[in-house]
């Protein structure tokens, strides 16, 4: 795993911290720390000879800012260095605490879009009362188009599938209401369209659902929204388990999310991650290496393409955040 240690508001010790913690959880763990040699001497130091046999360095003393703009992210970096080592083999995945945008945009200029995925998707699975729910996006477009939240619908089918082995997932689109015509201009343009897009892994469209769905899990597996809305959701529901002392047993509120869309395993905390989430980040990410989730997910889209070939996606841009 590709650890980017000067992405996030409180790198590197945080991310010092979190990769410690996951290298020790982890015995078949290996981590390539990109960033500055003496951080990463520090985080080999705190190790025993046998954990820093799992650990090599690719030295990078420059970092993309949480208020960069994302197109930073084509200058040299750590998280472009971090990119780099996926697109050669070097690392199977990328694990960022960094500005969201910039990862995003460092992802797609160096591992490139799946076919039809114009604009990849963040995907967090939040604990909710009768299992686990998917949500996307939660920050990678903020503003896109119907046809982008019908392809991400298909995503977060996939997903749900692979990563988490739900049979037929059902998918809702998060809107004010669970009537139809309810929401906004994308919303109402969008509903139709998912009426009618052929879904993977045997999934169904069960329609809008509200945000008390999301929490409580009964109406839906996965939920479809902008990365706009979602990643506020994602927020207060954080919030929300805090204030309540915590989230339903055997759950957390997670603060990585994986994108999908790319062709690698990327995995982006939460800017303001502490180490428990960035250790969390790294297992998310070895996680989905060892099931092939992306291959996994990437096939069943490829299957869904095959039963129809009519794109309905008509986005060109890239928007990131």
């Amino acid at each position: 795993m590709a650890v980017d240690l000067l992405g996030g508001d409180d790198a590197p010790a945080v991310v010092v911290d979190g990769a410690l913690r996951a290298i020790r959880a982890d015995p078949d763990l290996h981590l390539l720390l990109v960033g500055p040699t003496e951080v990463a001497d520090e985080l080999i130091a705190a190790l025993d000879p046998a954990q820093r046999a799992r650990i090599s360095v690719r030295p990078v003393r420059d970092a993309v800012g949480m208020t960069d703009h994302p197109s930073a992210a084509r200058a040299e970096s750590t998280v472009r260095a971090a990119v780099t080592a996926v697109r050669d083999g070097t690392a199977d995945a990328l694990v960022s605490a960094g500005a969201t945008g910039a990862t995003v945009t460092a992802a797609v200029l160096g591992l490139g879009r799946w076919p039809e995925i114009r604009q990849p998707a963040l995907i967090a699975t939040l604990p909710a009362v009768a299992g686990p729910v998917v949500l996307l996006d939660v920050g990678g477009s903020l503003e896109p188009r119907p046809a982008t939240l019908a392809r991400h619908a298909v995503l977060g089918a996939a997903y749900a599938a692979v990563a988490h082995s739900v049979t037929a997932p059902r998918v809702g689109l998060l809107s004010v209401g669970t009537e139809a015509g309810k929401g906004d201009r994308v919303r109402r343009a969008t509903d139709p369209l998912l009426a009618v897009e052929p879904l993977p892994a045997g999934a169904r469209y069960v329609g809008l659902v509200e945000g008390y769905d999301v929490a409580l899990g009964a109406r839906a597996d996965v939920v479809v929204t902008d990365g706009f809305t979602g990643n506020v959701l994602l927020k207060a529901i954080e919030g929300a388990y805090a204030m309540a002392g915590g989230p339903p047993v055997g759950g957390r509120a997670p603060r990585a999310a994986a994108l999908l869309g790319v062709a690698g395993t990327v995995v982006i905390c939460h800017g303001s991650a502490h180490a428990d989430d960035v250790a969390s980040g790294i297992a998310l990410a070895a996680h989905l290496w060892r099931r092939r989730a992306i291959d996994l997910v990437s096939a069943l889209l490829d299957g869904d393409a095959e039963t129809d070939r009519t794109d309905r996606s008509t986005d060109t841009e890239v928007r990131t955040s």
